[in-house]
């Protein structure tokens, strides 16, 4: 049996998909981008502001779950630019602690939705 989470404190999808789904103890968290949740803009001035952005986007949707990035057990990060790795890594790093931070991939690619620079999923355990 699968919940759907839904917040208005995230951006709401854009596609034919969910802000997130609970089954039995896993939160599968779909991708998210720098979308701010209040207006619908994109917040991409710079690359730590994009990260910023989304990375607070999971944790609305963690928070409405009941749950924290300690919770978090895989991340996938989707860059359109592998230059902007240590920016986004820097930004990312401060909503992990170092010795329970979940494992990952970071990925390049040749676009992402609306042609953001960063897109990030995430799986938890509750």
């Amino acid at each position: 049996m699968k919940k759907i989470i839904q917040t208005s404190d995230a951006p709401a999808p854009i596609g034919p998909y969910n802000q997130a789904v609970l089954s039995g103890n896993m939160l599968f968290i779909s991708g998210q981008i720098a979308l701010d949740p209040e207006n619908g803009e994109l917040r991409i001035n710079s690359i730590a502001e994009e990260t910023e952005q989304v990375m607070e986007n999971l944790n609305a949707i963690l928070n409405q779950a009941n749950a924290t990035f300690e919770n978090v057990v895989k991340t996938s990060i989707f860059i359109s630019d592998m230059n902007n790795f240590k920016s986004i890594n820097e930004v990312y790093g401060r909503y992990f602690k170092s010795e329970t931070a979940p494992a990952r991939e970071t990925v390049e690619v040749s676009r992402l939705p609306k042609s953001v620079n960063v897109e990030i999923s995430m799986i938890a355990v509750l």
